[in-house]
């Protein structure tokens, strides 16, 4: 898959499983680490955890595997580390951070 439209999928596939709040913030000039950021929110642990094993499932049925993941299995910020790296968040977690704030507001998914 082509890089953008791979974040489109991701952005995509979290909204139809009720994850709010997406953002997609092309990072591409500010760091190395990857050409996209895609920061989402769930309502609860089991919800974070949930939407990053599911979307780490429905990548792989597409041939595009996780590079590193941290922080699946606790639910309140999961990273999934794709060459575009993908933060899914509780609320709680996610304002303490504020991602957006450092990385700049991006695109927000309209869901």
């Amino acid at each position: 898959m082509e890089n953008i439209k791979t974040v489109d999928f991701i952005c995509e596939y979290l909204s139809g499983k009720k994850a709010y709040d997406i953002v997609k913030i092309n990072v591409a000039e500010k760091t190395v680490l990857a050409d996209y950021f895609v920061i989402a929110s769930g309502r609860s642990t089991t919800q974070v955890r949930s939407l990053a094993e599911n979307l780490e499932e429905a990548l792989e049925e597409r041939g595009v595997t996780v590079k590193r993941r941290e922080g699946v299995r606790e639910g309140r910020w999961a990273v999934l580390d794709y060459g575009n790296v993908i933060h899914i968040f509780n609320d709680e977690q996610r304002l303490f951070y504020h991602l957006e704030r450092l990385w700049g507001e991006g695109e927000k998914q309209d869901k």
